[in-house]
């Protein structure tokens, strides 16, 4: 990932207590492709049984840090370590007890993530999905890549595939067997409908996965027409004919379901009211648009009716 030059990138390794991370970065640091003299911060917001041996990297310019209680992981500590450090860049191993959002307040202003990856002990992870499954969500929701170690002949990959993709689809999945060999994963996992067609009804079950997938790749959707069932979100702080059209998803467990919407535009007086359940079909733009800060789909609505909630009105991805 291309970085500006005024812009700290931040590596980031995720997962829980021995799940293998501090391996992974002592081998990167020791690989001269990526540490070829860079000042690098080496971050540690939680230690296990390996340490870090510094005198096996090809170039020295290391220095480490370790913050091991959470209250001192703050941006103004952040800031001042980066900025004592004098690095070019921030190898941090994350604490998998600790929520994402504190690392993205904590987030010195001057830097940018560059890498998320997630380490996870396979011979463990179904014990953390049932018991930790927020904090294993929190996770897999920004990962780029997971990489499951540990991983042995036994295990069924459909098992671990099915886990990550009910929260992400767009994380790269590799498994890493006690022989030593890897394999990434190429389960094929197609979307519930067809996303080639021009026009595309979204049934009610499958709205959790539509949303993230056109949140994920907004332009993939750019130009079709799109009909599919929810509730309406108004207050005068919108533009003029604008309201959001979404559902509520749960994630994981109850206390993560949030609203997920996308802008509508609709050039009418008769537009829907707020709280509306509505049947409504129009036309993705991905656009620039004040609500989103940025790009983002924008529904153009073509028609819509009022109806019922669904039969199970919080969408989920299972």
């Amino acid at each position: 990932m291309p970085m500006q030059d005024d812009v700290i990138p931040i590596y980031l390794f995720l997962g829980f207590l021995e799940s293998g991370k501090t391996k992974f970065i002592q081998e990167t640091l020791e690989d001269k492709r990526f540490n070829k003299g860079e000042k690098t911060l080496l971050l540690i917001c939680e230690e296990g049984l390996e340490e870090y041996d510094i005198s096996r990297m090809p170039k020295k310019n290391i220095i480490t840090h370790v913050i091991d209680d959470k209250s001192e992981f703050t941006m103004e500590n952040f800031t001042k370590i980066l900025k004592d450090s004098g690095a070019e860049r921030i190898v941090l191993e994350y604490n998998g007890m600790w929520l994402m959002d504190d690392l993205f307040k904590a987030m010195p202003d001057d830097t940018t993530i560059a890498q998320i990856m997630y380490f996870v002990d396979a011979s463990t992870f179904a014990n953390y999905n049932a018991n930790m499954r927020s904090l294993v969500v929190d996770k897999l929701n920004s990962a780029e890549m997971v990489i499951f170690n540990r991983f042995e002949e036994k295990y069924d990959p459909q098992e671990f595939h099915k886990i990550v993709r009910g929260v992400s689809r767009k994380a790269e999945i590799v498994y890493e067997y006690t022989d030593g060999r890897v394999a990434y994963d190429d389960i094929e996992d197609p979307l519930p409908f067809d996303v080639e067609a021009d026009e595309i009804t979204i049934e009610d079950k499958d709205f959790a996965l539509w949303y993230r997938d056109i949140m994920d790749e907004p332009m993939k959707y750019d130009g079709k027409v799109m009909t599919f069932k929810v509730l309406t979100a108004k207050n005068n702080k919108f533009p003029v004919n604008t309201f959001a059209v979404g559902r509520h998803i749960m994630t994981c467990c109850v206390e993560d379901i949030q609203y997920c919407w996308l802008v509508a535009q609709y050039e009418s007086d008769n537009a829907p009211v707020n709280k509306d359940w509505i049947t409504v079909t129009g036309k993705i733009s991905v656009q620039k648009h004040k609500l989103y800060r940025g790009k983002g789909p924008v529904l153009y609505v073509q028609s819509f009716e009022k109806t019922t909630a669904p039969e199970q009105p919080v969408a989920t991805f299972y």
